[in-house]
């Protein structure tokens, strides 16, 4: 299986953190990449951060721990809030 992520030039240094149900996150050489929040098993800080995906990829991100779960939490209450809704 793939890894579902899609790189892009970060040309402004900032973006969105989150598009589409994915996450956005800057690897060490300074592209970003969209993640999807769904795939990530673990964030270990050594003291780069680490993203352990499903599929068994690891991805070293610029961003610390706490900001991966910021983003994590802010793509999950999106989700919920979608599914709230239309069941309202």
């Amino acid at each position: 299986m793939e890894n579902f992520s899609w790189e892009k030039e970060n040309n402004t240094g900032s973006g969105p953190e989150r598009r589409n149900g994915m996450i956005e996150v800057t690897k060490l050489n300074g592209k970003t990449i969209m993640l999807n929040a769904e795939m990530i098993i673990s964030v270990e800080e050594t003291p780069d951060t680490i993203i352990l995906l499903n599929t068994g990829t690891k991805i070293l991100v610029k961003e610390s721990r706490q900001q991966v779960r910021e983003r994590v939490i802010a793509y999950k209450k999106e989700i919920f809030q979608g599914i709230l809704k239309t069941n309202d």
